[in-house]
């Protein structure tokens, strides 16, 4: 087993910024390719004549990995967790980069199912790198992972649109080429890493995963599941609401624009501010400014208004992942991948949940008064906030 001073020598090592930023810019990467579905289903719907129940179900094929993510930490917790995440931008990659050549709707469900089974595989054990490689600053470590992941929401479907605007959707498959070359990169980064010495003394397990860290997930369900309603409403419905409300399709776009910018600025500003003033505060702060200010949002008239109360919006609601994902690494000592493998389960179940509850009670009673709505609910993850410990205590052992 691991000794008291080999725990504190790795929990005092400094913040390692090129592999911080490596696995980040290769977080980027990855999920600018798994954003590539939404821009390109038209053309795609149009060229397997689907119906949109059919377009529909693709979405959810990519997700359906997700339900194994416990799995998958098990799996990371036994074996070398850096051998899944160098693969998994490189497979990603020739994935997503060959939906325009598939030549049936079957053949395209498989490849979005395997760039599914890919993600998973990333999004599991990479949060518990950074973890290690961040030293003692751990929300700056987790903020600057979820940084990529956020501009590769806004770059990856400008990416798809443009490859497709000068090669066709037929020809777009050298796009794998980056994704390949950051698997690369991962290898020649990762490879020659000295394991360290486990400290757990049994194999892991889910159950074992469970109750050492159900005493942290149970209440960020919660939170997840409150902020899920302010979520769904910004992220999904934002752009709905501005256009009928304003009628212009421009200013929708610009909105939701405005709001995922702000998230990413949030994102860097409190992980970093959550090192200082702890973690369960600084959600506090997050988590008691967004309710109001999406209420601001809807009531206001002036437009420049409403966009900087987006803003605020944006930089509070979206900066509380990397907080939450820093927290179930500081409690998840003996099998830190499977404890992210349940967070990361535990977050796809309530946000698919949530999205639907806020559609179908914005087809009752309007979008704008759901806006309202979810503001209230909001509020409702102030009390699992108050049950969170307020700071972590030892570095996951893992396997690296």
């Amino acid at each position: 087993m691991r000794s008291q001073d080999q725990n504190q020598e790795i929990l005092n090592q400094p913040f390692q910024l090129a592999k911080v930023l490596t696995i980040s810019v290769c977080h980027f990467i990855h999920d600018a390719y798994s954003s590539f579905l939404a821009p390109l289903l038209p053309l795609l719907i149009e060229k397997l004549s689907m119906s949109l129940t059919q377009a529909g179900f693709l979405t959810t094929v990519t997700q359906i990995p997700a339900l194994m993510n416990p799995y998958l930490g098990i799996l990371a917790d036994k074996v070398c967790v850096r051998y899944f995440i160098i693969v998994a931008p490189g497979l990603t990659a020739i994935t997503m980069s060959l939906i325009g050549v598939a030549p049936g709707y079957a053949s395209l469900v498989v490849l979005l199912f395997i760039a599914g089974i890919s993600a998973a595989l990333f999004h599991v054990p990479a949060p518990v790198l950074i973890y290690r490689f961040a030293g003692q600053r751990k929300g700056l470590g987790m903020s600057f992972y979820m940084t990529g992941g956020e501009l590769a929401r806004t770059v990856g479907p400008l990416v798809a649109i443009g490859a497709v605007s000068l090669v066709g959707l037929e020809h777009i498959s050298p796009l794998m080429t980056i994704g390949i070359a950051a698997s690369l990169l991962l290898y020649f980064r990762l490879r020659n890493m000295p394991l360290p010495p486990r400290a757990a003394t049994s194999p892991p397990s889910m159950k074992r995963a469970w109750k050492e860290s159900r005493h942290i997930l149970k209440p960020l369900s919660g939170i997840l599941i409150f902020r899920g309603f302010m979520h769904a409403s910004g992220a999904t419905f934002l752009p709905t609401f501005v256009n009928q409300d304003t009628g212009n399709l421009w200013l929708a776009g610009i909105s939701l624009t405005v709001y995922e910018a702000a998230g990413v600025i949030g994102a860097l500003t409190i992980g970093p501010l959550s090192d200082t003033f702890g973690r369960r505060n600084m959600l506090l702060f997050s988590l008691l400014s967004a309710p109001p200010l999406l209420f601001l949002f809807i009531i206001i008239t002036p437009i420049w208004l409403k966009f900087l109360t987006l803003f605020g919006l944006g930089f509070t609601l979206l900066s509380t992942t990397p907080v939450m994902l820093a927290m179930v690494q500081e409690h998840a000592h003996q099998n830190p991948a499977t404890a992210n493998g349940f967070f990361m389960m535990i977050s796809f179940l309530s946000r698919s949940a949530v999205v639907v509850a806020v559609g179908a009670i914005a087809d009752f009673i309007g979008l704008g008064q759901t806006f309202l709505l979810s503001a209230g609910l909001g509020l409702g993850a102030i009390p699992f906030i108050l049950t969170l410990p307020r700071k972590g205590t030892q570095e996951p052992k893992l396997s690296i």
